[in-house]
């Protein structure tokens, strides 16, 4: 199918790119990589008037070492995050659950910002960011401003970003030295995920000193899954602890019925999932 006919602007600074938005209003789109708008544009599931291509603001594009985080851009590429060192030390769990993003072509055009944006709840990236307590940092007309990864994500396809608002990075908190993983349950090969569960664990002496679990697709947002991290922490780093904690998965949840699978099957999911992504975070055999 063809795409509805819209205005189209490739701005060259990060306030060129918000003055278009404004301009544009809530029929404008932003485009950084495109794996997620331009299928539904081919579909006409949308049909904004203006497109914002955003490929040029390459400043927005890198990973940075901030101390206590990881400033990750925008634009960065699942491809770089996925084989960039600072990640790999620091926020192991994001460059696993980067690993499972569709396949390597969209590996290579996608970006890190336009899949929290796109706000999926079968994406593998925002489960993540709830996880770790992410934070991101959005320009708009009045300025930057910084938004938790708790309050970012507000429904299906919706999260905070105002209108005219440009998602420029994201603020990993650093998790050096903690075990992670990230499973995801899918119906065939780089499909979306069913279910997924994704788990950082710090263990000191035999005993979980910290634990950050998230769900994907198991409601309109992601999941944190904090019953499974209050039964985790300051417990022995046994198989029966984490199979116990992970029975409270689904706890909060709100999982969809549809052709992938009932609430029920998907609540089942979680604690399998989620018990597999804590035992391998924390080195446990099964």
């Amino acid at each position: 199918m063809i795409p509805a006919a819209f205005d189209y602007v490739a701005p060259t600074t990060v306030e060129d790119a918000v003055r278009a938005l404004a301009e544009g209003g809530e029929d404008a789109k932003v485009m950084a990589g495109g794996q997620s708008l331009i299928p539904v544009l081919r579909m006409r599931l949308a049909a904004p008037t203006l497109v914002v291509d955003v490929t040029g603001l390459t400043a927005l594009a890198g990973v940075r070492d901030e101390g206590d985080s990881l400033l990750v851009g925008a634009l960065t590429t699942h491809h770089d995050v996925q084989r960039d060192p600072l990640v790999r030390e620091h926020a192991d769990l994001l460059r696993l659950a980067t690993d499972t993003v569709a396949d390597p072509q969209v590996r290579h055009r996608g970006t890190v910002g336009g899949s929290l944006a796109h706000a999926d709840p079968a994406g593998d990236l925002p489960a993540v960011a709830l996880a770790v307590d992410a934070v991101m940092v959005c320009a708009g007309p009045g300025g930057t401003r910084e938004v938790p990864a708790a309050e970012f994500f507000v429904d299906y396809f919706t999260t905070d970003l105002a209108p005219d608002e440009l998602l420029t990075h994201v603020r990993v908190p650093k998790l050096t030295g903690w075990g992670a993983c990230y499973e995801k349950f899918a119906r065939v090969a780089q499909a979306w995920s069913v279910v997924a569960g994704a788990a950082a664990v710090r263990v000191v002496d035999d005993e979980i000193a910290g634990a950050r679990v998230g769900l994907t697709n198991m409601g309109p947002t992601p999941v944190r899954a904090r019953g499974v991290e209050e039964a985790l922490v300051g417990r022995p780093a046994t198989a029966a602890v984490i199979a116990a904690a992970a029975d409270r998965a689904a706890e909060g949840a709100n999982p969809a019925t549809d052709a992938d699978g009932d609430a029920e099957y998907r609540s089942h999911l979680a604690r399998v999932l989620t018990r597999r992504a804590v035992t391998t975070a924390v080195g446990v055999l099964p």
